[in-house]
Order: C-alpha cells, then structure tokens, then sequence
C-alpha cells in the first residue's frame, strides 16, 4: 500500500505556486517538495489542518491510499 500526495493537483486548481502556499501554511518549499514527492514519512495533524485551510480542502483531497500492484511472478495460476 503507497499513500499518494495529491497537493499539486489541488495547487493546480488553485492556480497557488508552491512558495505562496509554503509561505500560507508555514513551512519551507523544500519540505512542500518532499510531499510533493512521496519522500515524507510523517505529516503533522496540524500541518495537514494547516495545508487544508489554505487550500479549502478535506484531507482526502491531499492523501490517496493507492494499493501496491500484484507482483506477476508471484501469482498462482
């Protein structure tokens, strides 16, 4: 299982650039990039509550849990 952070979508709609929205919800554009990127291993509730205020959004609308693909060589046939 991945979770899949959808804040460029929602910056895109937005027409917001990363560092407006770095700037809005208190944290670097570095640290937006690490989401962006699928490289971050934790997210603050109240950065999350922070990052949907900003955007006028729920939760779900930045998270997307993605199952993990089968791995063909290990399917039984």
């Amino acid at each position: 299982m991945s979770i899949v952070v959808r804040i460029d979508v929602e910056l895109a709609k937005r027409k917001m650039s990363v560092g407006e929205f770095a700037q809005r919800v208190g944290i670097t554009p570095a640290n937006v990039a690490v989401l962006k990127n699928g490289r971050a291993k934790a997210v603050r509730f109240s950065t999350l509550e922070k990052m949907c205020e900003v955007l006028d959004c729920q939760p779900g609308d930045l998270l997307e849990r993605v199952p993990d693909e089968p791995d063909p060589t290990t399917l039984s046939r």
